[in-house]
């Protein structure tokens, strides 16, 4: 193979593995070059401004992480969406091109078809049949949709800054673990629970 070079690649069509989806469904191809900030700055606009109830994001091979990393964005942004999830395998088809073909004869070309992990993801505002494989309920939602809309992501590519810290305790919890760690001489029951222990010292 070091005299072939690939020229093409291609992959078959085939249709979205979810029943009953409206025709004008949006789909968000995901490929390995492909940018998160500009497919989400689309994604993002067909569900706010257009108001699409669903969308679906496909991607396969090295793209799937992508296209993971795509929905995970979208569910905090929006929240409350319900999804399912269909892995299958999708097959494509490779052109090499002979570089070095015989003299005189006519330029070979080799077809190689491969065979590659495929997601497809569906997240709906409308409530989803549960029964079905791959379903997900919404997730519990922090209000940190707003926060990524300020922040996002850089022009590096990368996503979800902001998301890696647990929110802080409440402030009850802290006081009550001030209390815990209060020197083994101080006063207990001393009525402080409501105050900030640091007053009396």
């Amino acid at each position: 193979m070091e005299n072939f070079r690939k020229v093409r690649t291609s992959e078959e069509e085939s249709p979205l593995p979810f029943p009953n989806l409206p025709p004008d469904v949006v789909e968000m191809k995901v490929k390995e070059g492909s940018k998160i900030r500009n497919l989400m700055n689309f994604a993002m606009a067909q569900m706010e401004l257009k108001g699409s109830r669903q969308i679906v994001f496909s991607g396969c091979g090295r793209a799937v992480t992508k296209t993971i990393t795509c929905v995970e964005i979208m569910k905090r942004k929006l929240g409350g969406l319900h999804q399912v999830t269909k892995v299958r395998y999708k097959t494509l088809l490779e052109v090499w091109e002979n570089q070095d073909p015989p003299p005189g004869g006519p330029a070979q070309n080799l077809t190689v078809h491969k065979n590659v992990p495929s997601i497809c993801i569906l997240l709906s505002r409308d409530p989803l049949d549960p029964n079905q494989t791959g379903y997900q309920p919404p997730e519990p939602w922090h209000g940190l949709g707003t926060q990524l809309g300020d922040t996002g992501e850089d022009a590096s590519g990368s996503s979800t800054k902001g998301l890696k810290r647990p929110p802080p305790p409440p402030r009850e919890e802290l006081l009550t673990k001030k209390m815990q760690v209060r020197g083994p001489d101080s006063p207990r029951g001393s009525g402080t629970t409501d105050r900030q222990p640091e007053c009396h010292h």
